[in-house]
């Protein structure tokens, strides 16, 4: 259930020149965390994505793709319910909705039984005049506050494929830092592929300071991008 310790504000989200862009409470717009971690991706990452998209054809990536989204879309709401209701709906007969609720409750049996409260859930976070997103739990992970991130993946993954997902982490601490005064230095990756294997991941201390050095070189990076377009 959630404890309500700060007053988390719901921000609204569009399209901006192509771009996910959200609007903060003065009436500015900035863009979110994945926005800029899409338009700062490095060459290699570049590579390896469209790599893949021949190997398996562009047909084929669009429909793994679009499943990927759908079932991670379906696990994050029974964790969702779970936090707000403390258990979780029967998904029914729909093989795709079984799968996702499986996924959801192998994350709490061995990621959320680690939280001992929770603060929100899907909750927009910004920093002022510079970007915005939403995390999937704020709380206190093993007796530390923590922004907690739910993934889903079609096979497990390794450190190096999940770097972005550190950086925005760091970018979600940041900013609720900043807005609410909170001292945030921990950040936690719980994920599940669709084969049901479980995988954490646990960033604080130098760890946090490194990837948040490198969320802010990436931001630094998206506005010299997004002047040199103009």
């Amino acid at each position: 259930m959630i404890i309500k310790k700060f007053n988390y504000q719901e921000l609204s989200r569009n399209e901006f020149g192509g771009k996910r862009h959200y609007v903060l409470p003065d009436g500015s717009k900035v863009p979110s965390v994945t926005t800029i971690l899409d338009q700062t991706q490095s060459e290699e990452k570049k590579r390896i994505l469209q790599e893949w998209k021949r190997a398996v054809g562009q047909d084929r990536a669009k429909t793994i793709t679009t499943e990927a989204a759908a079932r991670g879309t379906r696990m994050h709401k029974y964790l969702e319910l779970y936090i707000k209701e403390g258990k979780f709906p029967d998904p029914g007969t729909n093989p795709f909705a079984q799968q996702s609720n499986q996924m959801a409750k192998i994350i709490c049996e061995k990621g959320l039984k680690n939280v001992d409260e929770f603060w929100g859930n899907e909750v927009s976070l910004y920093y002022p005049e510079i970007y915005a997103g939403t995390t999937d739990c704020v709380g206190i992970w093993k007796n530390k506050p923590a922004i907690i991130d739910f993934k889903q993946t079609n096979k497990p993954k390794t450190e190096k494929q999940i770097e972005d997902y550190f950086a925005q982490l760091c970018a979600y601490a940041d900013a609720h830092n900043k807005v609410y005064g909170s001292n945030i230095k921990t950040g936690v990756i719980l994920m599940c592929s669709q084969d049901f294997q479980y995988q954490e991941w646990v960033i604080e201390g130098d760890d946090f300071d490194y990837w948040s050095d490198r969320w802010w070189q990436r931001t630094e990076q998206y506005y010299r991008l997004m002047i040199s377009d103009k």
